[in-house]
């Protein structure tokens, strides 16, 4: 999967645009900048050579082959998931108009990045998948699809590359829309999450859910003006992270919430557990006299006796206190964590916090539609970007060497004056469909062509000297135990073949 880099070439984009072009973060232009620190190396004819400082952009990073090879390897462990549950695969641009994206994020938008080009159109680098596929079903008045998307995202957030987070990332998410009974489409997505967690060997892990509606239904009969929903799901969304008495602090100091109502809403989002506390809540005098709330108690309930059936309630929590700030959800809401625990190999597993989330938006299509027609959502985002730091992490530590190449044989010479030999058989195993790969070399000792071999983990090594060419065979090396058996010529594909069958 190689891609030319979009923050190289945006940075090429931006050394082509004239002066008034601007990219902005949190609505702050940059100022018109100096040029990159330069050094001077020695060099001829005008004072030496400039020789600007080499580094990526904060929140980004290079992957070496390695890395790549990792990465991959990951991505299609959870392609191959939503490939199985019947996803098709979508694309959409890294630009967004900048009015399809504001006002869908809550307190993140200000992390959105804002873009103007030549042609006067205000634009921002998208921010997530989810809004974009909104715009998409809009605009071509689809009603009905289960969709996949692998791509790169953005946000101008503070990085924390050891925890996984970057300004430049990947996001793996799979959708499904359309209007259908309740709760079937959302039961698959958290199973999904729990198949590729599962599949990953990630460790121990919970998949916290809640429902936008009951939390709505707290608010509300917690004394919460309706105006101060949504900021006050924002606030409720930090306590993964912070004590409840910093939130409850900041509900009266900074969202002006009375000290009497956020200590009601602290009873309630402090609790967590499985169809016991739906049933308890479903009897609570003051939930059960609310509207929205009944609605969302009644549908975690089916939900729940869903994911029984998949015999996956093991690894879920009902948690009040989840609540996803980002303003387009409507219904259901769910966020995987990875739990802390000892490794054999790694004494402490990465911080990375949540490695999956997503949930119910019923109403994002309907604000780019015209007629404002309304097209049920609900998806799920993997936070491939964290895992990856964990899977980094654990193959660093276990000292396994990764293959970077799928090349599966290199043809080499035992003598001098056979190259015509080696490019005329390479050029018959490429043919074929043989991953096949020879050194650059005219005449290379054949000690360093197997040597080659086992540095980068070829199996297979296809030999051909002035005696094979007079036998009208080639001979074929196991790298790993160093066995060679002649095969004839017409015969040695078919023979590659047998030996790489899985």
């Amino acid at each position: 999967m190689l891609r030319i880099g979009p923050i190289a070439a945006a940075a090429a984009f931006a050394r082509r645009a004239p002066p008034r072009h601007r990219l902005a973060g949190n609505r702050e232009s940059i100022p018109r900048s100096r040029p990159p620190a330069l050094s001077r190396g020695g060099g001829g004819g005008g004072g030496g050579r400039v020789v600007p400082v080499l580094k990526t952009p904060k929140g980004t990073r290079d992957h070496p082959p390695a890395q790549a090879a990792l990465r991959e390897r990951l991505l299609g462990a959870v392609v191959s998931c939503f490939k199985r549950h019947g996803a098709a695969a979508i694309d959409t641009p890294v630009l967004e108009l900048r009015e399809t994206l504001m006002g869908k994020y809550g307190e993140d938008t200000k992390l959105i990045y804002e873009l103007q080009d030549q042609g006067g159109e205000l634009l921002a680098l998208r921010y997530d998948l989810t809004v974009p596929f909104a715009r998409y079903l809009a605009m071509n008045k689809v009603n009905n699809m289960k969709r996949y998307h692998v791509a790169k995202v953005y946000r101008r957030d503070n990085p924390a590359t050891t925890r996984g987070r970057y300004r430049e990332f990947y996001q793996c998410d799979f959708d499904i829309a359309g209007q259908f009974d309740p709760m079937i489409p959302d039961a698959e997505c958290l199973k999904i999450v729990h198949e590729i967690l599962s599949d990953l060997q990630l460790g121990d892990f919970v998949i916290k859910v809640n429902d936008r509606r009951i939390l709505n239904g707290v608010f509300a009969v917690c004394g919460v003006p309706e105006s101060k929903f949504i900021t006050a799901c924002s606030t409720v969304d930090k306590l993964d992270k912070v004590p409840w008495e910093e939130v409850r602090s900041e509900m009266v100091g900074e969202k002006g919430l009375s000290p009497e109502a956020a200590d009601r809403i602290g009873e309630y989002v402090q609790l967590h557990g499985g169809l016991d506390l739906i049933e308890r809540l479903l009897q609570d005098p003051k939930l059960s006299q609310n509207k929205l709330a009944k609605e969302g108690l009644g549908d975690m309930k089916l939900l729940f006796e869903y994911l029984t059936l998949f015999g996956i309630t093991g690894k879920i929590s009902f948690d009040l206190s989840l609540a996803r700030g980002l303003d387009y959800y409507t219904g259901v809401i769910f966020e995987a964590v990875l739990l802390q625990q000892e490794n054999e190999h790694v004494e402490e597993l990465v911080g990375v916090g949540s490695v999956a989330g997503g949930g119910r938006y019923d109403g994002l299509v309907g604000m780019f539609d015209p007629k404002g027609r309304k097209v049920p959502c609900v998806g799920v985002s993997i936070g491939i970007e964290r895992i990856f730091s964990i899977l980094e992490q654990r193959l660093k530590a276990s000292g396994e060497k990764l293959r970077t190449t799928e090349t599966q044989v290199l043809v080499a010479t035992p003598q001098k004056h056979l190259l015509a030999a080696r490019l005329k058989l390479i050029s018959e195993l490429w043919d074929a469909g043989i991953k096949a790969e020879m050194l650059y070399k005219k005449d290379p000792k054949l000690l360093k062509q197997l040597q080659y071999c086992e540095d980068t983990g070829i199996p297979l090594a296809a030999i051909v000297g002035e005696q094979e060419l007079a036998d009208g065979v080639v001979k074929l090396r196991d790298v790993s135990t160093r066995e060679e058996v002649d095969i004839p010529r017409e015969k040695l594909v078919d023979e590659i073949r047998r030996r790489l069958e899985p």
